[in-house]
């Protein structure tokens, strides 16, 4: 059976001195196999991707794997925390206004210069154990700059040295109102059917400072210069990371964590890290864009919204998505007014309050949509 360990990360203190832990949860196989980072909540109202890692854990403290899975739920607890009334505010750190998913560490310099070292007889997994701690050292030293990092940076850091080591890396997230979605490199495309997620976002070799990017950008693009390099072999893409958004934030299901949770662990299956399992992911419609065919509606005017499609649906050209209230015009015929689709579309997500100022992005969408087969 698999050795279970249990830990703490200290990534953050408080105004009086008290340590924030997160904790991790590991499971190692006694057979070998690949190593897989889980984390969750990186945004503090993305609450559900818990409920999953805790299906997680109990399938995997009675069920033997390959490798070993790291999971660290709840992994900022500051966001968590910050509350106001009824609602989390936990999506910029709030003493300097970043993201929380936007401070993980890439630079392209660094790959330049690793692969000014490598040498044609080296074997890939010698480049590839040389590159992790080329890469690791960086982010030590980003951490222990004399000057210091902000409180965003300092946890995505932290974050991002326990899961530099993993050859699959998953971020859970949720969206404001959405559907399930995920984001997949294009050079995995086809790992997405193996996810229980009906709608795929393919993403180019672009960072733009979020967990999967500062996964799959760094050995894509160590790939890609390798193989100029030594365009006499073969170089393939040693890493997998994904960002699963799971519906909507502020609300845990834990009916919908264990579906969620199955859909990761058919994907685990296909990558080889269960042993004699048969977990198969559903049969259901898959539908994909490029990430540029991930578009934003924005409002141009503000008001009171009822949204008139809900996240997942299929929308003609010209149908209505939403229908505003404008409370300065009761009175007369301009009390009412619509916003139509703009072109044939998947809505995705939409914002989840019904106060609109001008300028939100009020619904995301999928256009130039095609079926996975």
């Amino acid at each position: 059976m698999n050795n279970f360990y249990k830990e703490h990360l200290t990534v953050a203190s408080n105004a009086s001195g008290r340590k924030m832990n997160v904790p991790i949860y590991r499971f190692k196989g006694q057979q070998p196999g690949p190593k897989v980072y889980i984390q969750s909540s990186i945004h503090g109202a993305e609450v559900q991707g818990n409920v999953v890692i805790y299906h997680l854990i109990e399938y995997l403290k009675t069920t033997p794997i390959r490798g070993e899975v790291v999971l660290v739920p709840n992994c900022n607890p500051v966001g968590t925390n910050i509350k106001s009334g009824e609602y989390t505010l936990g999506r910029f750190d709030p003493i300097n206004g970043q993201n929380w998913n936007r401070g993980y560490y890439f630079k392209d310099e660094l790959i330049n210069d690793f692969v000014e070292t490598v040498n044609a007889t080296d074997s890939f997994e010698q480049i590839k154990h040389n590159f992790r701690q080329r890469v690791k050292q960086a982010i030590e030293a980003e951490l222990s700059k004399t000057w210091g990092i902000g409180l965003a940076p300092r946890l995505n850091l932290q974050l991002q040295a326990q899961a530099f080591d993993a050859d699959i890396v998953i971020d859970l997230h949720n969206g404001p109102v959405a559907t399930r979605h995920i984001y997949v490199p294009e050079y995995a495309k086809d790992s997405a059917k193996y996810f229980n997620i009906p709608h795929v976002i393919f993403i180019p070799n672009q960072f733009n400072g979020a967990l999967d990017e500062a996964m799959f950008c760094h050995w894509w693009t160590l790939a890609d210069k390798l193989a100029a390099k030594f365009p006499q072999q073969q170089w393939s893409v040693p890493v997998e990371a994904f960002t699963l958004e799971m519906g909507s934030q502020e609300v845990i299901d834990f009916d919908s964590g264990k579906y969620d949770a199955n859909g990761i662990l058919a994907y685990l299956n296909y990558k080889n890290c269960l042993v004699d399992a048969n977990l198969q992911p559903d049969s259901i419609d898959r539908y994909a864009v490029f990430l540029a065919d991930y578009k934003i509606l924005y409002t141009q005017e503000g008001g009171i919204i009822e949204y008139k499609v809900k996240p997942g649906q299929h929308v003609k050209q010209g149908e209505v998505l939403a229908k505003v209230l404008n409370v300065d015009d009761l009175d007369n015929d301009n009390a009412v007014s619509y916003i139509y689709a703009p072109e044939d579309l998947i809505a995705i997500l939409h914002f989840p309050s019904a106060s609109v100022l001008c300028g939100t992005q009020l619904y995301k969408c999928f256009i130039n949509y095609v079926q996975l087969p």
